[in-house]
């Protein structure tokens, strides 16, 4: 893997750091712990700070145009940096870059339930079934992302688990570092796990 990992830095130059996983799966933790380790974020400050996420989004509007997209030159600049997307768009991502995709796993009930007071908050309906439906969606997506699409040569993962992070944050950034060989402050990175974020629990 380390020599695989040679070769393509030799070929492409930094990895592009990815942060994925589904939405409400705590990829803007991943986001926070980057930038305080010492990873340059790309973001736009766009979607702001509120009570769903206090700390911020992470998020740039443009990865929202990755499958209208014909030309995606704007990525390369992004070498050595992390930016957060979301599962869906990794498909669209192109093999001309290396990419180290961080990829969060979080309960799925979790997710609904996250989602579910997000979508209160902005006064918009809830999933009548309780996201039964919702669930066996993401379950296919996410076979798709990890069979199919993550498994192309341009990509490395490094899944991790949602719960995991927040009851050993230290293990967590200790992983993290070892899989994307940067310059990073484990624990800065540690420090900035904030558990009383986790408030939608199975």
């Amino acid at each position: 893997m380390a020599f695989k990992s040679l070769l393509k830095k030799i070929k492409y130059g930094r990895p592009i750091v990815i942060v994925s996983g589904l939405p409400r799966s705590g990829t803007s933790m991943l986001m926070k712990m980057l930038e305080a380790g010492g990873m340059e974020t790309v973001s736009d400050g766009v979607r702001t700070a509120d009570d769903d996420n206090p700390k911020g989004y992470y998020e740039l509007e443009r990865i929202k145009k990755l499958d209208k997209d014909s030309d995606k030159s704007w990525l390369k600049p992004m070498r050595g940096k992390a930016v957060k997307i979301v599962s869906y768009f990794l498909k669209y991502l192109p093999e001309s870059n290396h990419y180290k995709v961080v990829f969060i796993e979080r309960n799925l009930e979790e997710v609904i339930v996250s989602q579910n007071k997000m979508l209160v908050n902005r006064g918009k309906p809830l999933d009548p079934d309780g996201g039964k439906g919702m669930i066996r969606n993401f379950e296919s997506h996410l076979w798709k992302i990890k069979h199919v699409v993550l498994d192309k040569p341009w990509f490395e993962v490094l899944y991790i688990n949602h719960r995991d992070i927040l009851s050993d944050p230290k293990v967590a950034a200790k992983k993290i570092y070892r899989f994307l060989d940067e310059k990073l402050d484990e624990a800065k990175m540690a420090a900035a796990v904030d558990p009383k974020l986790y408030r939608n629990r199975r």
